[in-house]
């Protein structure tokens, strides 16, 4: 049993916590990181890499184009049999959550951070002068980083957000030639009553399809995924044919429930050593697509703040898009309000664009 003493402990290989053992391993700092799958895996994910997620990225030394990455230009509003575009302001990208995940972990490692996968952490407690782990063994180190994204850790469960009702579900789809290029450069966003989706191109002439649900609105499909693929279709001829012809590529999607959208962490004065990132430090609803960069950025603001000796950093800087986007994300379950929306933005495709800038990461926050 190693007995030494780590300057830090990272609990979750996703973008948060690989981006800041890459950082504090660089800073030739002593870093362990814990991620519970033992392999490449993916998450539900949208996989919207904006601007600001795609310069951090880079500067991690990610080549976003050989890991496979689209190029997408385009937002999409669809409602019904209507449809509304909108260039975006900035270029983005879409990219496998399994393959960028496993990049950012191999660049950690080239770094020299110790990477434990398969190895679940049981709990994490803070003393005056260290912290300590209990996971394939006990580990001290003395500055902890929990980036376990939308999934807690026994002891340190986040307080509900805005918003705690809905399923998350995600799929991998292969869709008609004729869609998948009606798709290409685009991220569609579809307005359902309950709840919205998206579908954006994904490597190898694949789509992602990712969709919150209320619960409600699940129970009455029976909780059955191919009745709610259904639902979404009555819901919209537009949507039904974008999947006309479709076949999928998991047996299963994958799902999650309880997303606390709209959870902002404000800070324990009593903590100075257990650092969140990420999900853990603010959930911001997916329809907006800066969950990446959040992740990042909460990473390079951490990793700076454990160099320096400094107290965790809180969720402040990410309120105001966050109480922003989750204002948004409540009105647009409502059917009546959906309509006003997508009717708004075909009359003025600029909003698109002034919703996008006001739910990302501030350029002049980026460091």
């Amino acid at each position: 049993m190693n007995s030494a003493i780590h300057d830090a402990v990272i609990v979750g290989g996703g973008p948060a916590g690989a981006a800041s053992a890459c950082l504090l391993a660089k800073a030739g700092r002593s870093v362990v990181l814990f991620e519970r799958e033992a392999g490449p895996h993916h998450k539900v994910c949208g996989e919207f890499v904006s601007v600001e997620a795609a310069a951090y990225l880079e500067r991690l030394g990610l080549d976003l184009f050989r890991l496979g990455a689209q190029p997408i230009h385009s937002v999409r509003l669809v409602r019904g049999s209507a449809e509304s575009s909108s260039r975006l302001p900035f270029p983005a990208f879409s990219l496998s959550r399994e393959v960028m995940d496993e990049a950012l972990l191999r660049a950690a490692a080239d770094r020299g951070a110790e990477i434990r996968r398969g190895v679940a952490v049981r709990s994490l407690a803070e003393g005056e002068d260290r912290v300590t782990l209990q996971a394939d063994g006990p580990v001290a180190a003395r500055a902890a980083l929990l980036a376990t994204g939308k999934h807690d850790l026994r002891g340190h469960r986040r307080p509900p957000g805005s918003i705690n009702d809905l399923i998350g579900f995600k799929q991998y789809l292969t869709l008609a030639p004729e869609q998948a290029a009606r798709l290409a450069g685009h991220v569609e966003v579809l307005l359902f009553p309950g709840g919205y989706a998206g579908l954006q191109p994904a490597a190898d002439g694949r789509a992602n399809l990712c969709l919150v649900v209320a619960k409600p609105v699940h129970d009455r499909v029976g909780r059955r995924w191919d009745r709610l693929l259904d639902h979404l279709c009555e819901e919209s001829p537009a949507f039904a044919a974008r999947l006309a012809g479709a076949t999928t590529c998991w047996e299963r999607p994958l799902s999650i429930y309880g997303i606390p959208y709209g959870f902002v962490h404000r800070g324990d004065t009593a903590s100075r050593r257990l650092h969140r990132l990420g999900d853990q430090l603010a959930v911001i609803p997916s329809f907006c697509g800066d969950g990446m960069a959040i992740a990042l950025h909460s990473a390079f603001l951490a990793s700076d703040r454990v160099l320096a000796g400094q107290a965790p950093l809180d969720g402040s800087a990410f309120a105001g898009q966050i109480r922003t986007a989750t204002l948004l994300a409540q009105a647009i379950r409502r059917p009546a309000l959906q309509g006003i929306a997508a009717g708004t933005v075909r009359l003025v495709p600029g909003l698109l664009k002034a919703i996008a800038y006001a739910t990302r990461v501030p350029q002049q926050a980026i460091p």
